[in-house]
């Protein structure tokens, strides 16, 4: 299948979803995977029949003494200590969620500054859909506030292959970025796997090694209506 015809499809599946909440979306998988293209290119597509909420984990960063406070390349602590995953389900997932107020928080953290931003509040449209990108979703403090997963699968020497490219200006070198991806993310991303099992979760389970040629290892056996 084309990327535009797995778009088409999830699309389909996507605006059909009709719970009495905010439907909450997932774009799951691992570093270098695409998944904030795949979400916005997602997102374009459903805005057309309804209004979108595009979020992600990026927004949701703890402070970075608590994210290495198991030490820089802890590939336990990149797992267990880089998302605020309470603010997350506190202010995004249970508001938008069933009994919610439909009012949520955007972001909470900016970790390129290494500070919070401020707590503005927004009320979800009618019929919005709410696409949350990022690593570690299906974690088990997150994992029963989603309506709808997706996870986009790519090998860890993807991820590096990758990251050599995309992450070379914060990183500097490419010894670098082959050091923190060796000792931190991808051993991280296994903890998770072991741990979370995404993989075998996920309604849509879809290989994105070639990102213009998706593969679906998994579809759901009929379409979700929420």
């Amino acid at each position: 299948m084309t990327r535009a015809e797995v778009l088409s499809r999830l699309v389909g599946m996507l605006t059909a979803l009709d719970p009495p909440h905010v439907p909450r979306v997932a774009v799951d998988g691992p570093d270098a995977a695409g998944k904030t293209t795949f979400a916005s290119d997602l997102a374009a597509l459903i805005e057309v029949q309804r209004p979108v909420i595009a979020l992600g984990a990026d927004g949701f960063h703890r402070p970075a003494q608590v994210r290495y406070r198991r030490g820089r390349q802890s590939p336990e602590g990149y797992y267990l200590d880089s998302f605020d995953n309470e603010s997350i389900v506190a202010a995004v997932l249970r508001p938008l969620g069933p009994g919610g107020d439909r009012c949520y928080l955007p972001s909470k953290f900016d970790y390129r500054s290494d500070r919070p931003v401020p707590a503005v509040r927004r009320a979800a449209a009618s019929r919005a859909v709410l696409l949350f990108d990022g690593v570690f979703l299906q974690r088990p403090e997150l994992v029963e506030h989603w309506d709808f997963t997706i996870y986009l699968h790519i090998e860890p020497a993807e991820s590096l292959r990758r990251a050599l490219t995309r992450d070379l200006v914060p990183f500097g070198s490419e010894a670098s970025i082959g050091d923190r991806y060796n000792r931190r993310y991808l051993p991280g991303q296994e903890l998770y796997r072991s741990a979370a099992r995404p993989l075998d979760r996920a309604d849509v389970l879809l290989d994105l090694t070639v990102p213009a040629r998706p593969v679906p290892v998994r579809w759901p056996e009929r379409r979700t209506t929420g």
